[in-house]
C-alpha cells in the first residue's frame, strides 16, 4: 500500500533512518506512490449523515375536549 501524504513518507524516512524498517519496505511503500502529487496531511473522511425515520403512523391520538368559552362580564 503506497504512502497517502507528504507526512506519511516522512515519517516512513524516519523510522527507515532509526532502524526500525528495512530499506526494502521503505522503498515498496514509497515507490506505489510514484511522481504523485501528495497533499501535506490526509483528512479522516467524514461520516456520512443519517437520515431520520419517518414517524410510524400508530394507533390515532385521543382528541382533548374543549373547554366552553368563559363568557366575559
Amino acid at each position: 500500500m503506497p504512502v497517502k501524504s507528504k507526512a506519511q513518507r516522512r515519517k516512513f524516512a524516519e523510522l527507515l533512518v532509526e532502524g526500525k524498517i528495512s530499506p526494502e519496505t521503505f522503498e515498496k511503500w514509497n515507490r506505489g506512490a510514484g511522481k504523485a502529487e501528495l497533499p501535506e496531511r490526509v483528512e479522516p473522511k467524514t461520516k456520512a449523515k443519517r437520515k431520520r425515520k419517518a414517524k410510524s403512523q400508530g394507533a390515532p391520538k385521543a382528541k382533548k375536549k374543549r373547554r366552553p368559552a368563559r363568557k366575559r362580564s
